[in-house]
């Protein structure tokens, strides 16, 4: 534990930089830390920080001496990278050491990173789980051995080792996407409704689902959307609240387990098995922007579909260019910054010995985990220049054809 006086200059540090990011989100790899890869991927603004990231990365490596470890699903997606930039960034401005481990999709390689940090004398660990039952029993070993758990951005099911859980507001997103999709719809009845989900592994693709059905169940009900591609929905089209099960049974009909390419071969395979009075104009709920825009790419070619409306998340650059260039219809902004700096900030309570602030609880099927929320945008053309880059998220020079 540190002295007070360098505790308060810590704080202070701590509290800054959380401010001004709140005004601006191979199996064999799996344990080592990536800030190359982070420079060349992440955005500008992570770029600008990964030359500090490498040096903190480096002198944790030399010591063995961590103090927070991060654990992130894959190396594979440009957010994860960004969040890679962050940690780094944040910790290292703030004097503490870190290292960043990718677990690859793999839950195995999740728990060595988890073990491999504890043995590093992690005294907390911030988790983003690759299947959040599967890592229940890493976070446990973890608290058996003394360090505070915080699951980031994906909740961590069935235990009482979480401590913390840091996310944006998934049902939020969900609800915006879908009332994106109604709000933006051609006029008229019996309009084609694609429903595609995230992986049934990952509990925050059911919060997500479940969001999304509250707003569009209506306008399924009432005949305005025709469920395209899922038996189950289509079953269900009359409940308001969907069980766990239920949401379960739709998702194993219409996931994508955050792939590119299965969404690809998803979308494929359910324009091929459709006729065209389930095209023309259409619309898509996509759960993230990677398999939004594999999906728009396969509706774009068939000649049957005249028109889509297709949703994401996480405003990743591709994305962002698609919206401005109309491929893409909108991406729920999920400012990683934020949600970094807000962990970071956490881990610093802990680490100082004082109680981490919260604002609601999740109920993770053990315990009420204390949670913070970070609030989401809706961004589509018309806002991108005012959501993305006047707030320092990214570069105009990034984008082509902005407003």
């Amino acid at each position: 534990m540190k002295k007070k006086s360098i505790f308060t200059l810590v704080l202070a540090s701590v509290l800054l930089t959380v401010l001004l990011a709140a005004c601006g989100g191979g199996n064999t790899s799996g344990a080592q830390s990536e800030s190359s890869a982070s420079k060349a991927e992440a955005s500008a603004s992570a770029e600008a920080s990964a030359s500090t990231s490498t040096e903190a990365s480096t002198a944790t490596t030399a010591s063995g001496d961590v103090q927070v470890g991060i654990v992130l699903p894959t190396k594979d997606e440009p957010r994860w990278l960004q969040d890679q930039a962050q940690f780094e960034k944040l910790l290292g401005d703030a004097g503490f050491t870190s290292q960043v481990l990718f677990s690859q999709g793999s839950s195995a390689t999740e728990k060595t990173n988890v073990e491999t940090l504890v043995s590093q004398g992690a005294q907390v660990i911030v988790i983003c789980a690759q299947d959040g039952g599967a890592a229940a029993a890493a976070v446990e070993d973890a608290k058996k051995a003394g360090t505070t758990v915080i699951a980031y951005d994906r909740l961590i099911t069935d235990t009482d080792a979480v401590d913390y859980y840091v996310t944006f507001n998934s049902f939020a997103v969900g609800e915006a996407q879908g009332q994106y999709l109604i709000d933006n719809a051609p006029s008229g009845s019996g309009i084609p409704l694609y429903l595609y989900a995230g992986a049934a592994t990952d509990n925050n693709a059911f919060i997500f689902f479940e969001g999304a059905w509250s707003v569009l169940q209506p306008k399924i009900a009432d005949g305005t959307f025709v469920i395209a591609n899922s038996s189950e929905a289509e079953a269900l089209k009359d409940k308001a609240e969907l069980s766990r099960d239920e949401i379960g049974k739709i998702i194993g009909q219409v996931t994508t387990d955050w792939d590119f390419n299965v969404a690809k071969s998803k979308a494929e395979a359910h324009l091929t098995a459709n006729g065209a009075d389930m095209k023309g104009d259409v619309v898509i709920l996509a759960p993230n922007d990677g398999t939004a825009r594999s999906i728009a790419d396969v509706f774009a070619t068939d000649s049957d579909v005249s028109s889509y409306i297709v949703t994401g998340q996480d405003a990743e650059k591709a994305s962002v260019q698609y919206v401005i260039d109309g491929k893409q219809s909108m991406t729920v902004f999920k400012d990683t910054r934020t949600l970094a700096a807000d962990s970071v900030a956490m881990a610093l309570d802990v680490l100082n010995g004082k109680t981490p602030s919260t604002d609601t609880t999740y109920d993770n099927g053990k315990i009420e985990v204390p949670a913070k929320e970070t609030p989401i945008i809706v961004v589509e053309k018309d806002n991108v220049s005012k959501e993305l880059i006047d707030s320092g998220y990214y570069e105009a020079s990034e984008f082509t054809g902005l407003n």
